[in-house]
This record gives C-alpha cells, structure tokens and sequence, in this order.
C-alpha cells in the first residue's frame, strides 16, 4: 500500500472557523457581484455577439469558482452548491444556465480529495489499528469525495468488497460555524421569510446535520432501511459493516454501476424506468413508512447492473408521526380534488394558518399546487430544470403571488423537509431526463389505488410476501 499519489493531489486543509468560512462565503459573493458589474459595463461599447460571449465565460468562471470555493469548502456549504446544480434560480441569463449547472454537478460526485495522509489518522484512531491490519486491501486512492467525509474501497479479510467513508478531520466544526452563519443570514431575511427564520426551523436544521456527522446513527439508519429493503425486488440499500464503522468511518457492501451521468445517456424508456424507482424509493417511503431519506440528489444512487438502484448516504434520514405524514396524504387528496375550501380548514386545523389569517381557499390551493402540483398531474411529465425552478421559486420568491399570501404563515419544520425533499426529487429526475405519470404511482399511496405500473405490481407482490412472512 503507498499513499504517495494521494499526498500528491490533494486539497487543502478544511478551514473550521466560523469567521473564516462566512468570509470566504462573502468573497465569493462580492466577486461574482463585480464580475457581473464589469461584464455589464463592457457591454456598452461592445457589439451584441461579443457581448454575448462574455456573459458565457462570465458564467462558466462563476462556476468554476462555485465548485472550488464550496467544493474545498465542504460541510454544510457544499450542499448549498449540490442545491443549486439541481435547481436553477436565475443566478445566470438563460443561454448560460445548461453550462452552469454541468459546472455544478461535479459537487453532485467527486471533488479534490483530500491526501491519504490526512485521513488515515481518522480511520486508525476511530478503529483502533493500523489500517494493513484492518483491511486485507485498501486502496488509498479515494474514489469519491463529498461533503462530510471521501470514500475508499477495501477489502475484509473474510473477502467482502466494502466502501469506506471517513469523515474530514475537523468537519463538526466547520458544519457548526456554517450553521452559525446560516442562522445569521436567515435572521436578515426575517422580515422576507419568516418562516424560515423562526427558531424552531433553525433548531430542525440544526438537529438533523448534527445527525448527518455522526456515523453511528447513519450506520444505524442505513441499516434499518438495508432490513426494511431486504429482498426487493428493485430497490437495493448497501449494509453496514458494523464492526469496521465508528462515529467517524462507515463502512458497508461495496456497489458498482452507472452513476447519474451514464443513466442520462440511457434510452428514454430505461431513464424512466430508474426515474420511477427514484420516486418510490424517496416519496414512498414517506407515506409507507413514515420515514425517508432526506439527501436525494444524483451521487446518491447507483444503477446496477441486474436493473436495481442501490440508494446511498444515509445522514439525513428523517423519521415523520404518523399524523404529520396524514395531514400530507389529506392535503394532497383536498388539492388534487380543487377542494380549497377543505384545504384551508385543514391547514387551519393543524396549525398552519395563524388564527385571524387572511388567506384565502384559493392562494391555498395555489400555494400547494405551485409546491406539489407536478405530482398532481394525471398524464406523463417529462421533468426539466426549469420545472424545478418554477415549482421553488412560486414558494420561495417573493415576488411570487403566491409566496406573498402565505409568507407570514407557519409551515412545521418536518413539513418545510417533506417539500425539500419534493424538490430534490424533482431536480434529481430532471438531472437523468427521466419522465413519467407520478400521478398514478403517487395515487398508491395518496388513496390505496391498485398499483397500474409494471414496478408498482411487482413491489405489492413483495410487500404481501413481506406481511405473510411478518404473520
């Protein structure tokens, strides 16, 4: 084993400090603000052609420096720019945006890793032995490096292919000086958005990347979900291997196949087939089971090759009461039968309207119309970014009409995660060009439909021999 070539190439060391990480959060920003300013003031005396060359390396270099900055970054900033190559919020003029957002989804896989050198101490202080004794073969090359920690391949003396995911030396507290200044920014924008500057919304978000750095919960979780998915007949979820894992190093069954990338090259037909799999697996398993993973975007699925779609990264998994996942499953039958009127009484009900409120049963509708409605739609969508967009920026946007109406409301923050979850969804099929009727898969779970895709039999046969082998 030499870690030569990884020391060779590398990033730099994680900076933790809150002051240091916000800093260079803002001078990221204040570049973009002039590069845009100089690019503007060129155009005066510029024909319309060049111009427009400008403003696509304008935008292309924006994108370099959104992944070098939040790539090196990490923690919780670099899921801000996972965010962003899914969903397209206008940040670039329109020609520019197909670009921009393959510049960004180099976050979605691997970025620089980190030089073995400094993750090795990680895996021997957590495990307890010198990493030759623990593995049988350990290649020191990381073959994926995200947000928290990189991942390894190994082999166990017993002979198991396994991925090993150490977690980046210092990575609590950058994702806690990051937390810091996201609560800072929420609270400018408190007059804006109240509803996601209240306290009990940052308390969530605090609560559940808190959970994300902490491996023996997501060895745990992931474990539950590798049961929960035992024997399915398209849904695979890797096992945990508890003896090697720790609260910093996961390691579970190693999984081979085609990333989001190579699935987007795939015939309409397949795309559609996996986009179906991706729906049930992150929507289904919210009504089914009350319970689901709340990191969808394209790394964290792999195709394989017998057709199944193996699910990874198990950091944020959020448990909802049954009555919350309820109160879903009604708004969406009260919605999808343009019964504004229910819905308002509903949503009154549980407390999502402030006593005395001014909306009305219509901007009820349309708030969750705007936020869902793509899952509404009885006939075959074909999603796109700018689907997702519309969808985000119609509740998001305060220019929106929407957003205006219920700005001053108070969605529960288990919610505010359900509808991110919704858009991660949305933006991961839009990622592979994947399309489909979601109505009808969605209506299993929404009214107890009989299921009318091929997919949807073959998971009842499974659940039914599931609740026979449970009897």
């Amino acid at each position: 084993m030499t870690d030569a070539s990884a020391q060779a190439e590398g990033a730099d060391p994680l900076a933790t400090s809150r002051l240091s990480r916000g800093a260079r959060l803002g001078r990221l920003a204040a570049k973009q603000t002039l590069r845009r300013a100089t690019v503007k003031a060129g155009s005066v005396v510029v024909g319309e052609a060049r111009r427009e060359r400008m403003l696509d390396r304008s935008s292309e270099r924006m994108a370099r420096d959104f992944v070098a900055v939040l790539g090196d970054m990490r923690g919780a900033a670099m899921k801000i720019g996972q965010l962003l190559s899914l969903i397209d919020l206008g940040i670039v003029d329109e020609r520019s945006r197909p670009a921009f957002r393959r510049q960004l989804s180099k976050l979605q896989g691997t970025i620089n890793a980190m030089p073995f050198a400094t993750m090795r101490p990680v895996i021997e202080t957590e495990l307890g032995a010198p990493v030759e004794e623990l593995f049988a073969e350990f290649d020191v090359d990381a073959f994926a490096a995200a947000s928290i920690g990189q991942v390894y391949r190994a082999v166990t003396h017993d002979g198991r292919d396994v991925a090993v995911k150490v977690q980046y030396p210092g990575v609590r507290t950058a994702v806690r000086a990051d937390l810091k200044n996201l609560a800072l920014f929420l609270r400018m924008w408190k007059s804006t958005v109240p509803t996601v500057a209240a306290s009990d919304f940052l308390a969530e978000i605090d609560y559940e990347l808190a959970r994300e750095v902490d491996y023996r919960q997501e060895a745990a979780s992931q474990t539950r979900a590798a049961m929960s998915y035992a024997g399915h007949p398209f849904i695979h979820v890797p096992r945990p291997v508890d003896e090697l894992s720790s609260d910093s190093v996961l390691t579970t069954e190693y999984v081979a196949g085609a990333m989001a990338p190579q699935v987007a090259q795939l015939p309409a037909a397949e795309r559609d087939r996996i986009g179906e799999i991706i729906y049930r697996f992150y929507l289904g398993s919210l009504f089914r089971d009350c319970e689901f993973n709340g990191d969808a975007h394209p790394g964290n699925f792999v195709y394989l090759p017998d057709g199944r779609v193996a699910f990874l990264d198990f950091g944020l998994y959020k448990h909802m009461a049954p009555e919350a996942v309820d109160f879903e499953r009604r708004a969406a039958q009260l919605c999808i039968a343009g019964d504004g009127e229910g819905l308002r009484t509903l949503m009154e009900q549980y407390g999502v309207l402030r006593p005395g409120s001014k909306v009305s049963a219509h901007d009820c509708l349309e708030y969750t119309l705007d936020a869902a409605g793509w899952n509404f739609v009885d006939d075959y969508v074909a999603v796109e970014p700018i689907d997702v967009s519309a969808a985000l920026l119609g509740v998001v946007n305060p220019a929106a009409e929407s957003f205006r109406t219920m700005r001053n409301e108070r969605l529960p923050p288990e919610h505010l995660f359900s509808r991110r979850l919704d858009f991660l969804v949305f933006g991961t099929l839009s990622q592979i060009g994947a399309g489909g009727n979601w109505f009808q898969v969605a209506a299993e779970w929404i009214y107890g439909a009989e299921p009318v895709t091929e997919l949807g039999r073959a998971e009842a046969r499974w659940r039914e021999q599931r609740a026979g082998q449970d009897s």
